[in-house]
């Protein structure tokens, strides 16, 4: 039969209806899951098209997958996060949701506290297991959606449950049902997706979610969790580790639509950012991200990374304030003590600092020489340097330039006498021995003995 589609506008041949394929055995994909070896990525040559929604947005996973590999915040932590997390997502709501646990005391004072403070953006949500006994965690706390897991891969599905996909599949379906007789809109975690049979398990239990949501009323939101970090963005890359296949299956297949698609990746091979800029280009409306990318293992997509391509595919943030991006860093980094990575995008002290001489000449000249954007504009982090033996004149004078906020005819150059000075004392300590940067505290003692009160740092 061919029918006119209304996604495509275009007439197309009825699809195939895909069933569950109760194996008795699982499907490992030993060829592509070896264990032993590296995990091989294989093509299939099949193209599918671009389709990035109207409409995309950015979810919040902080205080759900983000503690899974941390300390647990207190409920404090989590009204301030929470608190900037808004700010940060504007009022458009660009960061759309953010998921509690439900578990603990204090993860339930935390999600009253951060309900009470009435915001309409990130909204909250829970998550749970697929058991009855979870469910009623969250059936009376006045919250619209939870999360519920459903693992997909047979990795999961025999090995963990001890059940067959049929037996998986019932159990899934018995758990949505009753989120749908109390109202509540389901978010279902299909878990190891990339590792999952995708015809013969994935489509059929997204089928079925389908037909249970257009008979309760409720939507369903579908989650598809890359939980190894599987999934590989390149075009004509086979299943299941085709992030493009897996979007433009679940809507091409299932008919799932775009604002009910929601990617969950893990950063495992690298591919945490670019694998959820596929998930929206290929037709997911939604990411679900960490502050930082913390969680499990190696960690989640940085929420703060997809803001940042959120504004690069865009051409605007849309209301988004990216300087609160550097006062969640310096939050973790004094309120919490967790110490970020140096050298991470955005928000490590050394992103867009400069050690090489050479650099700090550019800079010194125009930041826009060797900034990747206007940093300080759009992060509140001007472009610094770094002070070593390989520093030269330019970088020193750039050092004291920006540390004292000296601007016009305040300003030195690398001809300045003083400069000189300062780096033939610099010099001789390298000459010494050391192989360190040095400290702001060191730069300014030096400073002060050869210019004693020329410079006033600003409190």
């Amino acid at each position: 039969m061919i029918l006119k589609s209304c996604a495509s506008n275009l007439l197309e041949q009825s699809q195939y209806q895909y069933s569950l394929q109760d194996v008795p055995e699982a499907n490992l994909y030993r060829d592509i899951y070896p264990y032993d070896e590296i995990p091989k990525v294989a093509f299939n040559h099949r193209h599918v098209p671009i389709g990035m929604p109207n409409e995309i947005w950015i979810t919040d996973t902080t205080f759900r997958d983000g503690q899974q590999s941390r300390a647990p915040y207190t409920a404090e932590q989590i009204v301030d996060l929470y608190k900037m997390l808004s700010r940060l997502g504007g009022e458009k709501g660009i960061i759309r949701q953010s998921e509690f646990f439900v578990y603990t005391k204090k993860d339930r004072e935390a999600i009253e506290r951060c309900m009470d403070l009435g915001y309409k953006f990130p909204e909250i949500t829970t998550w749970i297991r697929a058991k009855k006994e979870d469910f009623e965690l969250v059936n009376h706390i006045g919250i619209k959606e939870t999360g519920i897991l459903v693992s997909c891969s047979d990795y999961h599905i025999f090995k963990k449950l001890n059940m067959t996909r049929a037996q998986a599949m019932d159990h899934y379906l018995g758990v949505v049902k009753q989120a749908f007789d109390a109202g509540i809109r389901p978010r279902c975690h299909l878990e190891d997706i990339t590792r999952a049979d995708f015809y013969g398990f994935v489509v059929p239990f997204v089928n079925a979610l389908m037909e249970l949501s257009r008979e309760a009323g409720i939507p369903v939101k579908i989650r598809m969790c890359d939980t190894m970090g599987y999934g590989v963005a390149f075009p004509g890359v086979a299943l299941p580790r085709s992030v493009p296949g897996i979007v433009y299956g679940l809507s091409h297949f299932s008919h799932v639509p775009a604002e009910m698609l929601e990617w969950h990746g893990h950063n495992d091979f690298y591919k945490g950012v670019s694998n959820a800029t596929a998930a929206w280009l290929y037709g997911a409306s939604s990411v679900n991200c960490s502050l930082l990318g913390i969680g499990e293992r190696t960690g989640n997509i940085p929420l703060e990374a997809m803001v940042i391509e959120y504004a690069s595919m865009r051409g605007t943030f849309d209301g988004m304030d990216p300087t609160v991006i550097t006062e969640i860093a310096r939050y973790f980094e004094k309120e919490l003590g967790y110490d970020i990575p140096p050298m991470t995008p955005f928000v490590g002290n050394n992103f867009n600092v400069t050690r090489a001489g050479i650099h700090a000449d550019g800079l010194m000249k125009d930041a826009e020489i060797y900034n990747i954007f206007d940093t300080e504009k759009i992060l509140n982090r001007p472009a610094e340097v770094s002070i070593s033996n390989t520093s030269g004149l330019a970088g020193i004078a750039y050092w004291i330039n920006n540390h004292y906020h000296l601007t016009g005819d305040d300003m030195v150059t690398k001809q300045d006498q003083f400069i000189i000075d300062m780096k033939t004392s610099i010099d001789a300590q390298y000459a010494d021995g050391r192989t360190t940067i040095m400290g702001d505290d060191e730069l300014e003692a030096i400073i002060e003995t050869l210019a004693p009160g020329r410079f006033t740092k600003e409190v």
